[in-house]
C-alpha cells in the first residue's frame, strides 16, 4: 500500500505557525517546501510535527497550529467550501474530495436525527496524536471561520491515548473530549449545519481567476454572445452550478430561449460546456499548479475517472499523458538552438 500523503498547502500551516512564534521555519524544519510539490509524504509531516513539539515542549500544539487555518490551506477543497451555501454542503464536499488534501483514512459523513457525525477509521493505520489532533482541530477552526462565529462541537473522540492535560482540548472544542476511542469522531449539532458560509477569502480565488482570464483571452475570437455565455459559465463550473437553467438564469433568460439562441450560434449547452471545460483543463494542466484530482474538482466532476474519460474523448489522450507530452514539447523547444545571423 502506498504511503499516505498530506497536501503541501496544508503543511504550510506549520511553517506559518513557526513564523508567528518568531522562528525561522527553515532552521527548525530544514529545507523549505518544494513549491511545485502538491503533496508531502505522511512520514515527513509526522517528523515535522514531532520536531516542533520537541522544541516547544508545551501541551496542545495542534490547537495552536489550527488557530492559523484558512480556506487556502485546503487548496481547491477550501475553494469548493467557499462556493457552498451552508456548512453541511461544505462538509459533504469534504467527504467527496478529502483525498486531494489528506489521503490517509477517508472521512465518512453520516447524517444523524439531530446533527451529523464525521468519522475516520484506522484501516490505513494510526498517523498519531499530533497528526490527528491537528487535522480535527483545523477542520473545526475552519468550519467556525467559514461561518463567521464560534460554536461548540457536540462530541469529539480520538483513537489515540489521552494527553497529560485534556482541559485545553475541552476548552477548544467546547465539549468533553474522549480519547482511546475505536475511531476518530466529530459530531456537530443540526443547528450549526445550516449556518451560511461567508465568502471571505478572495486571495484563494486569484490563481483560478487569473487562469480563467488567460483562457478566455487566448481562445480564438467567437461571437460576442457566445463569449458572454462562456465567461458566465466559468464561475458556474467552479461553483458546481452546471446546468442550462443556471446559465439561463444568470442571463435573465428562460431555458427555452437560451436553447434557441445557442442553436442559432450552431452550438448547444453541452457543446459550450465541453468546450469551456476542455480549455480550462488544458490551461490547468499546462500551468502545472494543480494535480488531476484537483482539476477534476474545479471542472465540476464528481470523480477523477469521469474527468479522465471526458478529456480522452476530447483529445485522444488521458490528462496525465497530455501533460507529459506538452512538457516534453516545451522542453524540446527550449533545447533547440536559436538561429544566428
Amino acid at each position: 500500500m502506498p504511503e499516505s500523503r498530506v497536501a503541501s498547502s496544508y503543511v504550510r500551516l506549520l511553517y506559518e505557525y513557526l513564523e508567528r512564534q518568531g522562528l525561522d521555519p527553515a532552521q527548525v524544519l530544514g529545507e523549505r517546501l518544494d513549491e511545485s510539490a502538491h503533496f508531502v509524504p505522511m512520514s515527513d509531516w509526522q517528523a515535522m510535527l514531532r520536531r516542533v513539539d520537541a522544541l516547544e515542549q508545551r501541551p496542545a500544539l495542534a490547537l495552536r497550529i489550527a488557530e492559523g487555518i484558512g480556506a487556502r490551506h485546503f487548496g481547491v477543497v477550501g475553494y469548493a467550501a467557499l462556493a457552498c451555501g451552508h456548512l453541511m454542503e461544505a462538509l459533504q464536499r469534504l467527504e467527496r474530495f478529502h483525498a486531494s488534501v489528506y489521503d490517509a483514512n477517508p472521512a465518512t459523513v453520516t447524517t444523524l436525527p439531530d446533527g451529523v457525525a464525521i468519522e475516520w477509521g484506522v484501516a490505513r493505520g494510526k498517523p498519531g496524536a499530533l497528526v490527528d489532533e491537528t487535522a480535527i482541530a483545523s477542520l473545526v477552526q475552519l468550519a467556525r471561520d467559514l461561518t463567521g462565529r464560534y460554536w461548540p462541537v457536540r462530541a469529539v473522540a480520538f483513537v489515540n491515548p489521552a494527553p497529560a492535560l485534556t482541559q485545553p482540548y475541552n476548552d477548544f472544542f467546547g465539549c468533553e473530549v474522549a480519547f482511546g476511542a475505536p475511531c476518530t469522531r466529530l459530531v456537530i449539532d443540526a443547528g450549526h449545519l445550516m449556518l451560511p458560509l461567508r465568502k471571505s477569502d478572495p486571495a484563494l480565488l486569484t490563481l483560478l481567476d487569473h487562469q480563467a482570464e488567460q483562457l478566455l483571452r487566448e481562445v480564438a475570437a467567437v461571437p460576442a454572445v457566445v463569449d458572454a455565455w462562456r465567461r458566465t459559465l466559468v464561475p458556474l463550473i467552479r461553483e458546481g452550478h452546471i446546468s442550462l437553467a443556471a446559465l439561463a438564469e444568470a442571463h435573465h433568460l428562460s431555458t427555452r430561449s437560451l436553447q434557441r439562441r445557442l442553436a442559432e450560434q450552431g452550438t448547444s449547452f453541452q457543446g459550450l460546456l465541453d468546450q469551456t471545460r476542455r480549455h480550462l483543463a488544458e490551461r490547468h494542466l499546462m500551468d502545472g499548479q494543480l494535480d488531476l484530482a484537483e482539476i477534476a474538482l474545479l471542472l465540476g466532476y464528481s470523480e477523477q475517472s469521469a474527468f479522465t474519460r471526458a478529456f480522452r474523448a476530447w483529445t485522444g489522450l488521458a490528462p496525465a499523458q497530455w501533460r507529459r507530452r506538452q512538457r516534453a514539447s516545451l522542453a524540446e523547444a527550449a533545447r533547440e538552438p536559436a538561429f544566428s545571423h
